[in-house]
Parts: C-alpha cells; sequence; structure tokens
C-alpha cells in the first residue's frame, strides 16, 4: 500500500494527552486537543466478549481500579471500572472507553488517530482482525482513515487480511533482522520507531521503500530537534504542553 499524500499532521498526542491525563481515556484525548492537537495515538485491545476497548497494559492494576487481565473479562465488567483515579482525584470516576467512544469524538471533531493495535498476548491475529473491522466500520466514508500500528507482525497480518485498504505502521524498539521486509510485505505505510534508532542511512532506508518515518515517545527538545533535521514525518509526545503542534 502506498501513500502518495500524507494525511497526517507532525505531532501527534502519545495516549490523549501522555501523562498530563489519564492515559487512554476521554478526558485525556479533550485535553490534548484543548493543548491543539489534532491527531492522537491510542492502544486497542479486546475484552472477552470481543468488545474492542482502549488500555495499555494486559493487566488492569495500573490504569484501573480493577484486577486480572483485562482481555479475559467482558465488556460489563470492564466499564464499570475507574480508570481515572490512579492519575489523581480530578478525574476519579472516569471510565475506559471503547474505540466507538473515541472514534465519535475524533469524527466530530476533526482529530485524526493512530490506533496501536495493542493485544492481550495469545490474540494477536484476533486482535488484529477485530480492531481493523472495528475501525473500518467506524471511519466509513471519513476523509482520512485511522493508521493502524503494532508491534505485532501477527497484528497486523491479521488486519491486512480483513481490511487491506487501511494504513498500517510497523512499530519497532529494536531494528531486528528482516524488519523492513517484513514492513513491505504488510503493505506498511509507515515505520514507527523508538526514536533512538532513527539515523540517516534508516531514515533513507525507510523513505526509498516508499514509507514515512515516525517516533516514539519523544519528550524533550533536543530529541525533537535531532529528529526533525534527520527529516522525520511523524513525532509522538507525551509532552502536548512542551510542543506546540503546529512546529
Amino acid at each position: 500500500m502506498i501513500m502518495n499524500s500524507w494525511p497526517y499532521p507532525r505531532w501527534v498526542a502519545h495516549r490523549g494527552a501522555g501523562k498530563l491525563a489519564p492515559e487512554n481515556t476521554l478526558a485525556a484525548f479533550r485535553l490534548g486537543a484543548s493543548h491543539g492537537y489534532r491527531m492522537f495515538e491510542c492502544d486497542a485491545k479486546l475484552s472477552a466478549d470481543g468488545v474492542v476497548f482502549l488500555m495499555h497494559d494486559a493487566a488492569l492494576d495500573r490504569t484501573t481500579s480493577g484486577r486480572g487481565i483485562g482481555g479475559t473479562q467482558p465488556w460489563s465488567a470492564l466499564a464499570q471500572l475507574d480508570a481515572g483515579g490512579w492519575h489523581s482525584r480530578a478525574y476519579a470516576g472516569e471510565p475506559l472507553p471503547t474505540l466507538e467512544n473515541l472514534a465519535r469524538f475524533c469524527l466530530a471533531n476533526g482529530h485524526l488517530l493512530n490506533i496501536e493495535i495493542k493485544p492481550t498476548p495469545g490474540t494477536e491475529r484476533e486482535t488484529g482482525e477485530a480492531v481493523a473491522r472495528e475501525a473500518a466500520r467506524l471511519w466509513q466514508g471519513a476523509a482520512v482513515p485511522p493508521l493502524l500500528t503494532s508491534f505485532q507482525v501477527e497484528s497486523l497480518e491479521g488486519a491486512q487480511a480483513v481490511q487491506p485498504e487501511l494504513p498500517r505502521g510497523l512499530l519497532l524498539d529494536k531494528l531486528w533482522d528482516g524488519w523492513l521486509d517484513a514492513a513491505r510485505q504488510l503493505g506498511c505505510v509507515a515505520i514507527v520507531c523508538n526514536h533512538a534508532l532513527w539515523d540517516a542511512t534508516v531514515v533513507s532506508m525507510v523513505h526509498d521503500a516508499g514509507m514515512r518515518a515516525l517516533s516514539y515517545t519523544v519528550n524533550d527538545d533536543r530529541a525533537a530537534q535531532r529528529l526533525l533535521e534527520l527529516g522525520t514525518d511523524g513525532i509522538i509526545t507525551d509532552r502536548v504542553d512542551l510542543f506546540p503542534p503546529a512546529a
């Protein structure tokens, strides 16, 4: 898949508003938008009964009032959890959102989205397929589709199989053997690296392959300036309060 024109802005707010609000909640996306961001990154996984919802960790303990593995519980139980009180009292009672909740917010306000497919271990392909199907349903007819990314090749294979028209990106925390060939086979439009992995050679390899070069998670000026000088195409940040998104 080749995108002749890149429809996404350079600056992307990580999990909504980074660390300024409880990650992957609608409160975080609203706060990121209040800082002028118009594209967000989120994490999507499956409940036991097949609902696509937003959460980063496999376990509920860090960011909700629940315990255990989120993907083993039905949505009816997950929907009752407090996903904000861990962050601060101001956000107590903030619920876990579904991908549909976030899609409605983004579409109503003209915001764009990078959906990281974050499967519960053992559900890689199933989660990739489900997230892609739900994204295609929710963004049907939208001018700009969401960008689907994952560290899990199997998840991207699932997304590619069921909704090949949705753009995909391969996430990397290291440059493992065969990563560029894998991205080509997956029809990726982007490589999304730990920002420290980029150098001029790697950026050129990605650009020469017709893909964009994106970075996570960039929270200081020096790192951001280095990436801009390298000619990378997108920066995911927690610091929505530090980086003006139009920069």
